[in-house]
């Protein structure tokens, strides 16, 4: 069979398949540029001025379109210094190290680590800060020697602020047979005076930290001084699954304390990063579902998978697991691990 390359090429479809093909590659190399100026601005030179740094990004940001305007005749000139500018600023980007000599703010200035022996986990820097609000609060940390083989449970807990219903702050914990806690929390390691902020995550702005803390200080922070509205799920796991889960996350507390690793607010978040440790014990059923990123929703994608541990509906289980509605006025501190849980099944 022989193919009319002419009139293949000077037919419709094709006509449109490559007017699309090169429609999508400019959106695609325009969205990398729009990038490269962001990079420009949120970059490892905080010595420049930040004005400075933002005429710099808004000069590098406007001079493709005049690039592409002068070589109108010969475009691709301009594209092709477009994406090799680009390559470099990535590259340059890429190459930003992490660190773990700044000058911390106080809640994530010391970093856990743990010793392992058998089954015997001695963990320091616990958190176990004296709040008496947000901001104003007396820093405090401990050592713990835990047995692994006196593990009991695992709890997913959501935090959500400002009446947020797809965002979530993701914590887990883990409980032992003597009643105590261990909770586990992802979060920005920020310095002092740096904002927080999504998009100031995505360009290597801030350092990863594991935080260790008890549940009293992690959660009562955000019910009690943030009025942020905290559930707590118990997952369905089995000791084997919760002492793998356990080692998973001591071995990643180690490498960052070893290692430091940059936040990123897509692919190395409070969630995602939890959903790597997770895979280790329970296998993705779906390789993407966009409530990794709306992670407000996330619990709900746990009980489709049958990982929460409830004899009632989604509605009803987050109703239940709502932990705030169980801290009245006065409550005991010492009681807030057992108060802020409420059972699921008969």
């Amino acid at each position: 069979m022989k193919y009319d390359l002419k009139r293949m090429s000077s037919s419709p479809s094709y006509g449109c398949t490559r007017g699309l093909f090169a429609a999508m590659t400019c959106a695609g190399l325009f969205l990398f540029w729009i990038w490269c100026s962001m990079a420009l601005y949120f970059s490892n030179l905080s010595w420049v001025a930040e004005w400075l740094r933002i005429l710099v990004a808004c000069i590098f940001g406007l001079s493709f379109p005049v690039l592409l305007f002068y070589c109108r005749k010969h475009y691709w000139r301009a594209w092709i210094c477009m994406f090799g500018t680009g390559i470099l600023i990535l590259a340059w980007h890429l190459l930003i190290p992490p660190s773990h000599n700044r000058d911390w703010t106080p809640d994530v200035a010391v970093l856990p680590y743990a010793k392992i022996n058998g089954n015997i986990v001695t963990i320091h820097n616990i958190r176990n800060f004296d709040y008496r609000s947000e901001t104003d609060f007396t820093p405090r940390y401990y050592d713990k020697t835990v047995d692994m083989n006196k593990l009991k449970s695992i709890d997913y807990i959501l935090s959500y602020w400002d009446g947020n219903k797809n965002v979530a702050h993701t914590i887990i914990s883990y409980g032992f047979d003597d009643g105590y806690q261990l909770a586990v929390s992802i979060e920005t390691r920020r310095e002092k005076g740096e904002p927080q902020g999504a998009l100031r995550g995505i360009f290597r702005q801030y350092e990863l930290i594991y935080i260790l803390a008890d549940e009293r200080d992690m959660l009562r922070l955000r019910t009690d001084f943030r009025k942020e509205q905290v559930y707590v799920f118990p997952l369905r796991a089995s000791h084997k699954e919760i002492k793998k889960l356990f080692m998973e996350t001591i071995s990643r507390v180690n490498s960052v304390y070893k290692k430091p690793e940059f936040y990123d607010t897509i692919t190395r978040n409070c969630l995602t990063t939890l959903i790597n440790d997770f895979s280790k014990i329970w296998p993705r059923k779906k390789a993407f579902d966009m409530r990794m990123i709306l992670n407000g929703r996330s619990a709900e994608m746990g009980y489709e998978n049958g990982n929460i541990i409830t004899e009632l509906s989604f509605e009803e289980t987050k109703k239940k697991c709502h932990a705030n509605q169980y801290l009245k006025d006065g409550y005991k501190t010492d009681d807030y691990s057992k108060l802020i849980r409420h059972p699921l099944t008969k």
